[in-house]
């Protein structure tokens, strides 16, 4: 049962986790705010995790640990429920046009006077006085409502995995943890897969469903100033985590131990020797234990703490873990923007410049209303493109004699356009499968490791200090993993913004369109040198692992001609034939 429930729990938090993940886009142009500040956004999870998880793992691990995981999945779903409440403070969603004030009615054709007397053109700067007033009735500051409930999201998840796994370590067999672990794990990996494919359905409904007319929309969902429902994502998974946390509370504080004889406990506790070093060892432990305290709780837990970092295994996978996270943080954060960018846009070149096709038209360069002409280029505005006239209203406008077309460098007899960016090439489908592939083969070599790292990482450390271990580790990985990559992802992606958006009260906004190529360059390198150093540090640990290994038998086979006969001949010397009895058992040998 507690199985059972902890890969529910595990899919529920994996599929909360990912949607917050694609819904980073539209919460970024829904509050107009830059990717370095939906990185910080995005890292107040970690931050909620940093503020309780050490005090969680220890003082947790000796109090009702299944009651502490269901109070962590209710403070997420609250924390998922706080993240929509803006959309229901905030009034209807305004985004920067100016073909409204060119649509025709009754299929007439309205003229454009090329702005000659600049009334649109003109970027006017308002006084201070105006501009508090104008982001007070803009609720511009809202997202600090999706700031604080995803770092209720972050306190919430604290208790999940440290107690969880050490719950399920501590009354499983030892040959069964992987098993259970491998089955948590790949339950949890489902929840991903919804997660995105929620985000993906709900980022195509407009963001004002059910409040507005959506035939007077004139932008749809390929447009970079669509904002979809991102809200409604957050009240569903929200109530998915309100489910998974009902089964904790009526499971008991400890288990029997699974299937375990007395000969084969004094055999685990002798296995999991190898792991652990000698300094790191409990000795003369108490048959029973004291009554615990929070007094001798608190008094224990400095000492406990120094004896975990003396551990050298432990340091290792540490920051292994810490340097692999920064990497998938900032890949998983960016990804949807990224496949946006460079396999959803099109490839053509982007004319946000004045040239003398629009010189008399006062264009202003803040504007983006993007309309894709029929020499396959992409204007940032009608007004831009020389445009002289529109047909048409909504979705539906197309605009006529567009000087700039004419005067492009393959000019064309239609110089007409429509509302939208361009099309992207033809074989970008094709390019996006090929990465796609190459993703889900790169995704299960990385997950092939994970079961395997949390096996060497429970088997070197002491069982007491179990879940003190787990809570540091994901401590340390969460604060330092979890919370710079999004904001230093960020700022490098902002810098490869080609054209930023305006906000309402005026000051600069979400970006636009970016540069592909320099935006590529710079999200894959950052993802290609971190993984490059976490592996780097893998082959460390593999060989501090292997040292330790011939140590232990090495050891064990100078004890063999004690030992009765049952172990290795005193004639021996390669050491590497040597049997290694970790638990010194007389019926129980393992081989390394």
């Amino acid at each position: 049962m507690f199985l059972a429930a902890m890969c529910f729990v595990y899919f529920a938090k994996a599929f909360q986790g990912s949607y917050m993940k694609s819904s980073i886009t539209q919460i970024e142009r829904r509050f107009d705010i830059p990717s370095s500040l939906i990185g910080l956004i995005d890292g107040s999870f970690e931050v909620g995790n940093l503020l309780v998880i050490a005090f969680v793992s220890y003082f947790g691990a000796k109090l009702h640990r299944p009651r502490l995981i269901g109070a962590g999945c209710l403070i997420m779903a609250m924390g998922s429920f706080i993240t929509a409440a803006p959309h229901f403070f905030q009034g209807l969603y305004k985004y920067e046009t100016t073909v409204s004030h060119f649509s025709a009615s009754n299929g007439t054709e309205s003229i454009l006077p090329c702005l000659t007397n600049g009334s649109l053109a003109q970027d006017e700067i308002p006084t201070v006085e105006i501009q508090a007033e104008c982001e007070k009735a803009a609720s511009s500051s809202l997202w600090l409502y999706v700031f604080l409930g995803n770092m209720l999201r972050g306190v919430g998840e604290t208790p999940v995995m440290p107690l969880g796994l050490s719950y399920l370590d501590d009354f499983s067999r030892e040959e069964n943890t992987a098993l259970y672990m491998a089955l948590i794990q790949t339950v949890g990996i489902m929840g991903p897969m919804f997660g995105f494919m929620l985000g993906s359905f709900c980022a195509k409904l407009y963001v004002d469903i059910g409040a507005v007319d959506l035939d007077t929309i004139s932008i749809n969902h390929k447009d970079s100033r669509w904002v979809g429902a991102w809200w409604l994502g957050f009240l569903l998974t929200g109530g998915v985590m309100l489910l998974a946390g009902i089964p904790f509370w009526f499971l008991p504080k400890s288990l029997p131990k699974q299937g375990e004889t007395e000969s084969e406990k004094k055999f685990n506790e002798g296995e999991q020797d190898c792991f652990i070093p000698d300094n790191n060892k409990h000795s003369n432990a108490p048959d029973k234990p004291a009554p615990v305290t929070m007094a001798a709780l608190a008094k224990d837990f400095l000492p406990s703490l120094k004896k975990l970092f003396s551990n050298q295994i432990y340091l290792l996978l540490v920051c292994t873990a810490f340097v692999q996270v920064n990497g998938f943080i900032g890949m998983i954060t960016f990804k949807p923007k990224f496949m946006e960018q460079i396999y959803g846009q099109s490839a053509s070149k982007q004319n946000t410049l004045i040239s003398p096709c629009n010189m008399g038209c006062s264009c202003s360069l803040k504007h983006w209303d993007p309309i894709c002409a029929s020499n396959g280029l992409t204007y940032a505005s009608p007004c831009l493109a020389g445009c002289q006239s529109s047909t048409g209203d909504g979705k539906n406008m197309v605009f006529h004699n567009c000087t700039c077309v004419g005067d492009s460098p393959f000019p064309y007899a239609n110089m007409s356009a429509v509302l939208g960016q361009c099309p992207r090439k033809s074989d970008c489908d094709y390019m996006f499968k090929v990465y796609m592939a190459v993703t889900v083969i790169g995704a299960f070599l990385s997950a092939c490791g994970a079961t395997p790292g949390y096996i060497i990482l429970l088997r070197s450390i002491n069982p007491e200090l179990k879940s003190l271990a787990l809570g540091i580790y994901t401590l340390i990985v969460r604060t330092l993993g979890g919370i710079p990559p999004p904001v230093y992802f960020g700022a490098f992606i902002d810098r490869t913004c080609l054209k930023w958006g305006t906000k309402q009260c005026g000051g600069r906004g979400a970006c636009r369109i970016y540069d592909s190529g320099a935006f590529r360059n710079a999200f894959l390198g950052l993802i290609y040198g971190l993984y490059s150093l976490s592996y780097i540090l893998w082959g460390v640990v593999y060989i501090r692992l292997s040292h330790r290994e011939k140590k232990l038998a090495l050891k064990n086979q100078l004890k063999a001609p004690e030992q009765d006969g049952n172990g290795v001949s005193a004639g021996n010397g390669n050491a590497s034939s040597a049997i290694v009895k970790c638990g010194e058992n007389a019926d129980q040998e393992t081989t390394i």
